[in-house]
């Protein structure tokens, strides 16, 4: 297992992504937009779960909107690359259950979690040692799992199943999840413990 760990950081480190404080500043910067936006709070993703608060899904749906236009142009100018990972149905479909009954048990993201771990949260902690031990058991039971998750459907786009117009389907997705986004009405979780609402 120490060998397979140790593989992995050697392939990322040698794959050329920029320098550590380059890293770490990108790092900052999205960090302090969960702050800022108070994604980091379990009353935001509960608000969500029962759909009584909307500013997880307007967040979600912009920042996959902006990000993929972006990303495509950077890849078109060669800065960026990136590498589409197998269609294996069944490992998608347990994987998904797995990650939404944690998000909905712990009311976060993966990515807040070591937000909510440097304002002192326990329970975000917690999530994040339960996510360092599941993946260290995946990683012991790859070999068994990969048996298990179905046939490999191969590489699929959706720029292949319409044969190429990549720069239009980006741009369809990415306004379609911008409307939809700024048409959902703003609506802050209202806690009836305290008569208040979670802002």
């Amino acid at each position: 297992m120490i060998d397979r760990i140790s593989h992995m950081f050697d392939t990322v480190s040698n794959q050329g992504h920029g320098s550590v404080w380059v890293v770490l500043f990108i790092g900052f910067c999205f960090g302090a937009i969960i702050l800022y936006s108070r994604l980091d709070k379990f009353e935001k993703m509960a608000g969500f779960m029962i759909f009584e608060d909307t500013l997880v899904p307007r967040m979600a749906m912009t920042t996959v909107a902006l990000s993929s236009i972006g990303f495509y142009f950077l890849v078109d100018a060669g800065y960026a690359s990136y590498n589409v990972k197998p269609t294996i149905l069944t490992g998608l479909i347990l994987g998904a259950v797995i990650f939404g009954t944690g998000l909905v048990i712990l009311g976060k993201c993966p990515s807040a979690f070591f937000v909510s771990v440097s304002e002192g949260r326990v329970d975000a902690l917690v999530g994040v040692v339960g996510g360092m031990a599941g993946g260290a058991v995946f990683t012991l039971l790859y070999p068994w799992i990969k048996q298990i998750t179905g046939p490999d459907l191969g590489n699929i786009r959706l720029s292949d199943l319409f044969g190429g117009y990549e720069l239009t389907i980006v741009l369809v997705l990415s306004i379609t999840l911008l409307i939809v986004a700024y048409l959902l009405p703003t609506i802050e979780y209202y806690d009836p413990a305290d008569d208040t609402y979670k802002h």
